[in-house]
């Protein structure tokens, strides 16, 4: 695959940041992320594509924190900023990994392709996944078709949007799903087929160091639920809070109640919902949707929850208002 403006073949940069792909089993007390992008890609070389490698760190993607989702963005946009890169791929955890492409869709603004991928099983296991899905990701990445489709994820042989992804299955090979949507493409034997774009954000967000130390909780309803945990989250520092709210976005008179007193206090509180597909709805009064966005809160639209978590912590963090038009913007 060659670059026929610059006579050279393709080049993709691969950051590895440990998770399943990198994880090989210690005696007995579980997989640990250990092997680094270098290991990962060995002989892996697609026809007419360079590849080079990097280590952003080498974690378990349940073990990260906002910093370390930051040095991702800050990587890839040293990535993309090189001339001789054409794409970057990104090894990472599948547990979180929904998390750091909502992120790179808020921020990334080159249109050179950036991909996402992991692996259900560790690369010490006899049927790794790891090997063939690095393979795709660089052939996706290295495909001028991805260029101007922001973040990627190349999973089990499908392309899906990196904005909106989540990890819909614990353990299945593809456990990644689109809520209200499907997959952009899959990579065949013969190549990359695409039929569908995403929607991109036409205003990247820049992160601030601020943004390590942004919390922002999430708070289930359920029946019986009161407002103890919204206000211990609070109390424990949190800026925003979200509300995982019963079917459309609904809560109860309890969490009415807190959320008047939340917004007065300066507080950001978003209403999403608990339920894995569909949009929040000011469908109901009675301490409903209706009436915690009429008291304040803000309408996450039909953001994922933890996607919603992550919205609000970035938007927090750059000490701009947070307003309903703000959240629609990037929601």
């Amino acid at each position: 695959m060659t670059d026929r403006s610059r006579g050279r073949p393709r080049r993709v940069l691969v950051l590895g940041t440990g998770g399943t792909i990198a994880s090989t089993s210690t005696g007995g007390s579980g997989a640990v992320a250990s092997l680094t992008a270098r290991d990962l890609l060995g002989e892996l070389a697609p026809e007419g594509v360079e590849v080079e490698s990097d280590d952003v760190f080498t974690l378990g993607s349940y073990l990260l924190e906002h910093r370390h989702l930051r040095q991702v963005v800050e990587a890839v946009a040293a990535a993309v900023a090189r001339d001789d890169v054409d794409g970057v791929v990104v090894t990472h955890g599948t547990d979180t990994v929904e998390e750091t492409g909502f992120l790179l869709s808020l921020c990334h603004r080159s249109d050179k392709p950036v991909v996402l991928t992991g692996a259900q099983r560790s690369a010490d296991h006899t049927d790794t996944d790891g090997p063939r899905n690095l393979r795709d990701a660089v052939v996706v990445a290295a495909d001028p078709q991805a260029e101007g489709m922001g973040p990627l994820l190349v999973f089990a042989g499908l392309v899906l949007p990196g904005g909106r992804f989540r990890k819909a299955h614990t353990l299945a090979p593809q456990p990644f799903a689109v809520p209200d949507g499907g997959p952009l493409g899959t990579v065949e034997e013969d190549g990359v087929r695409l039929h569908a774009r995403p929607v991109r954000h036409t205003s990247p967000l820049s992160l601030p160091a601020r943004f390590d130390t942004t919390r922002v909780d999430v708070v289930t309803l359920h029946p019986g639920a009161d407002a103890a945990l919204a206000r211990a989250a609070v109390e424990a520092g949190a800026e925003a809070v979200v509300l995982a709210g019963t079917g459309a976005g609904n809560g109860n008179h309890a969490l009415l109640r807190w959320v008047t007193e939340a917004v007065a206090q300066g507080v950001t509180v978003g209403v999403s919902t608990r339920v894995a597909e569909g949009p929040v709805a000011p469908l109901y009064g009675n301490g409903g949707a209706r009436d915690l966005l009429d008291a304040g809160a803000l309408s996450m639209g039909a953001l994922p929850l933890f996607h919603a978590r992550l919205l609000l912590a970035a938007l927090r963090s750059t000490g701009q208002e947070v307003t309903q038009e703000v959240v629609d913007r990037y929601a």
